[in-house]
């Protein structure tokens, strides 16, 4: 079952009758931070996984995690960073125990996915630019993702990713010239 909005997650504190102000400043900062930044967490995941329920539930656990994690006495400083770490870390242990799906099997299983004539130069243009991503690896296609994808600026994803402003400028650049050269178009 996901769940669409923070209460959930801090269900131990709502029920709790002896609430100090720690507490509720603690629940409150979570409370807006899942409103700020739930759909862009989402966003991420589901670019990564290509799959909207994983998404869903990767940004769920990111949440839950995040949750625990301040409940404990655990102090963030910067909450964007902290939930993207958390989704990162998610998405690396979701790529480990990947299973590849045979797109013969999935035919033979009886499904046909539906396109509009319309939609079809878009949709090859992303498919061929999420190949070419794809292509691109680790730690440039990271840091290509968050800047152009998330909107992070090269400051934040080096808080995210714990490193300096000028390695993910360099990563930055890095990726955008090996997808020029994957994908001539852009």
């Amino acid at each position: 079952m996901l769940y669409t909005d923070a209460t959930y997650f801090c269900k131990d504190f709502a029920n709790s009758s002896s609430m100090n102000v720690d507490e509720d400043k603690k629940h409150s900062e979570f409370l807006k931070a899942y409103d700020a930044y739930s759909d862009a967490i989402f966003r991420h995941c589901y670019f990564r996984v290509s799959d909207r329920e994983r998404a869903q539930e990767l940004t769920q656990d990111t949440f839950m995690r995040a949750w625990d994690s301040i409940s404990k006495g655990n102090v963030v400083e910067n909450m964007r960073a902290f939930l993207y770490r958390i989704a990162n870390n998610l998405i690396i242990d979701e790529y480990k125990k990947k299973k590849t799906v045979s797109l013969d099997g999935l035919v033979e299983d009886g499904y046909q996915p539906k396109i509009e004539e319309s939609n079809w130069n878009d949709i090859i243009d992303a498919k061929q630019l999420v190949q070419c991503l794809d292509r691109v690896e680790e730690p440039y296609r990271t840091a290509v993702i968050m800047r152009y994808i998330d909107g992070f600026s090269p400051k934040e994803i080096a808080a995210t990713c714990k490193e300096s402003a000028n390695v993910i400028s360099v990563r930055i650049t890095r990726g955008i010239e090996k997808l020029r050269q994957l994908f001539p178009s852009l």
